[in-house]
């Protein structure tokens, strides 16, 4: 059985989604625009972040914080908005009989925003700060550096909230002038799901859409260059537990293999029952935690390893994961090792849409960046039909790609870790 899912075309381009659940008590609308930090030049690197924290900060009807989080909050609700490098997205998950005031509070932020001078610096204060947090953060200081190495020069190789140096120096006039390109109705796909009417639903958006409809003025999201290497990139620091990135590029959310990555993942490093976990911590001992992790974009994406390590044991943990790597693709995994990735994949989707948020971001987000909608009983079809062949040939293709590796911890020099990923 398909997914009880509607897709109504809006007045200039705008696209609604819903999906009724009568047995919920809530329900949840996002707010997605196409289009993030992947579409700003090095001027305006960090923009589309700094403009998600200033809609929460006053609109001509709501002109303080505090009033907009009193709207949603005091009916008991949730609102809240993330920025990431294909999509921005603002959401609020409200009892049912206040579906009407989501709507309004989150048409209001996106359309009123008032943008004032005093807030724009207050809240660049702020997103510096936030900058700086993350950097002492290793553990997540990490993973950027990784993505450096993955997509070098390129904007998805940084940091969504920009760097210290872009948002130091983005005027209130920049802001306007990206929002105004970004925030469009032919950008936006709104998601609504839980106790609803559709018609109702259509015909409240229809009434609050007031963005504009022509696009102009945007930049377009050029592919990232071949990579001409492995490296390995180190941050001194003298930490007690040195942190450590490594992979290699991998496929698009749009790619056919995406399915068997994501299992060659689960495998791999998904939970306490993946090769990483069982083989790396449990058996050798030799990290606390180690696991994988996948990242897919329009026409690229990686497979990464997270390892937290002593740094006595750091080069030992590096060669016992890629060991790990290189035994995928050596040898199928066997049937029962496949079948309870496959049910892993499988139950996390299912636990994932059992509430009426999880539902309206899975609708909302295929809406955007794949144009289609697959039911869940679709896309569990895909993940069955995966075939151990098909997870070996995936481990071999991307080890036959250059790995990259970014280190975190006191060490001075890079020698063993690059003869480990054999750079």
């Amino acid at each position: 059985m398909g997914s009880p899912h509607r897709v109504r075309a809006l007045p200039g381009g705008a696209r609604l989604v819903t999906e009724s659940m009568p047995e919920r008590h809530s329900t949840s609308v996002v707010f997605m625009f196409a289009g993030g930090s992947r579409l700003e030049d090095e001027r305006l690197a960090g923009v589309s972040h700094f403009i998600e924290h200033l809609y929460f900060k006053g609109t001509r009807r709501r002109p303080s914080s505090k009033e907009i989080a009193d709207a949603i909050e005091g009916v008991g609700g949730f609102i809240n908005a993330s920025t990431d490098k294909e999509l921005t997205a603002y959401w609020a998950r409200v009892p049912s009989e206040h579906t009407e005031l989501g709507l309004d509070v989150l048409f209001d932020i996106v359309a009123n925003s008032r943008l004032d001078p005093a807030d724009v610096e207050r809240e660049r204060m702020v997103i510096l700060e936030e900058l700086r947090m993350y950097q002492d953060q290793p553990q997540d200081y990490v993973q950027n550096l990784f993505e450096e190495l993955i997509w070098p020069g390129h904007p998805l190789g940084r940091d969504i909230a920009g760097t210290e140096e872009s948002v130091s120096r983005l005027s209130r006039d920049d802001i306007l002038e990206y929002a105004d390109a970004r925030y469009r109705l032919p950008n936006l796909v709104i998601g609504a799901a839980g106790s609803l009417d559709d018609d109702d639903t259509l015909a409240l958006v229809s009434k609050g859409l007031s963005l504009r409809e022509g696009l102009d003025g945007v930049l377009a999201a050029l592919p990232p260059s071949p990579l001409d290497g492995p490296r390995v990139l180190i941050r001194r620091r003298e930490t007690e537990q040195a942190h450590i990135c490594l992979g290699a590029r991998a496929f698009s959310y749009l790619h056919p293999d995406r399915y068997a990555l994501d299992l060659l993942n689960t495998v791999l490093g998904e939970g306490m029952s993946s090769r990483l976990f069982l083989n790396i911590r449990e058996r050798l001992g030799l990290a606390y935690d180690v696991h994988s992790f996948t990242q897919k974009h329009r026409d690229t994406g990686y497979l990464g390893v997270y390892i937290g390590v002593d740094p006595k044991k750091a080069v030992d943990a590096v060669n016992a994961a890629m060991a790990e790597l290189r035994s995928l693709g050596e040898s199928e995994v066997s049937a029962d090792e496949l079948a309870r990735a496959k049910e892993f994949t499988k139950g996390r989707l299912r636990l994932e849409l059992e509430t009426t948020n999880g539902v309206a971001f899975w609708l909302t987000y295929q809406e955007v960046l794949l144009g289609e909608i697959k039911s869940i009983e679709e896309e569990l079809a895909l993940v069955d039909a995966v075939t151990a062949a098909d997870v070996k040939r995936v481990a071999d293709e991307l080890l036959s790609g250059t790995m990259q590796m970014s280190v975190i911890g006191p060490f001075s020099r890079d020698s063993a870790f690059r003869l480990a990923i054999g750079a």
